[in-house]
């Protein structure tokens, strides 16, 4: 047998054994990568949320698997209509909730609005918001509040079983996590999940 040939043999031989290794390699490079990807994606772009609560019944159930986007709130601030995913404040971390436990609401009002609930209407810089989207008109009133500048006034579209800015006060911008765009479950009222121009 040749020299070439023995090379040949070894190589055939040990081929098998670096395919292998080459393969679990590139493997492990794609889930590293998948894995960076993922949490680029979730921290910076937007990430998948499960509603717990009825407290934004009829628009969302309890159950329902939301995207929650974080991209256009780099461009501009939070506006009154949308519905957004925040961070508990520090109002309700005093009252036992965890800072990780995510709560979504519906933007009433921004820095410098004053808001008010009477009759079952809520009011906005004296102006009655036309609710089409809430359960029932609230059973409670709030006087006049002036909404402080970097803070939002929230609500759940349940307005009598939610736990929101009128019973708390006022959302800190700085805790919002991103704006529920997308209803990817249940299957059937899969769909976008409009902002209302209020």
């Amino acid at each position: 047998m040749t020299i070439d040939q023995e090379k040949d043999k070894n190589e055939s031989l040990s081929s098998p054994k670096n395919n292998i290794l080459q393969i679990i390699w590139e493997n492990v490079q794609i889930l590293v990568i998948a894995v960076i990807l993922a949490v680029i994606i979730r921290t910076f772009i937007a990430e998948p949320r499960y509603i717990p609560s009825e407290s934004m019944y009829p628009t969302l159930e309890t159950g329902d698997r939301l995207v929650v986007e974080k991209v256009s709130y780099y461009f501009h601030a939070p506006q009154p209509g949308d519905i957004v995913v925040f961070e508990p404040p520090m109002q309700l971390q005093l009252q036992g909730y965890d800072k990780s436990q995510a709560f979504i609401k519906r933007i009433i009002a921004t820095g410098g609005d004053t808001v008010e609930v009477r009759q079952g209407k809520v009011y906005v810089n004296n102006k009655p918001l036309k609710e089409n989207y809430i359960l029932h008109p609230p059973h409670y009133n709030l006087e006049s509040v002036q909404v402080p500048e970097g803070y939002l006034f929230v609500m759940g579209d349940n307005r009598n079983n939610s736990n929101d800015s009128h019973v708390w006060g006022f959302l800190p911008e700085n805790n919002v996590i991103g704006h529920a765009v997308f209803r990817f479950f249940p299957f059937q009222r899969i769909g976008s999940i409009l902002s209302i121009i209020i």
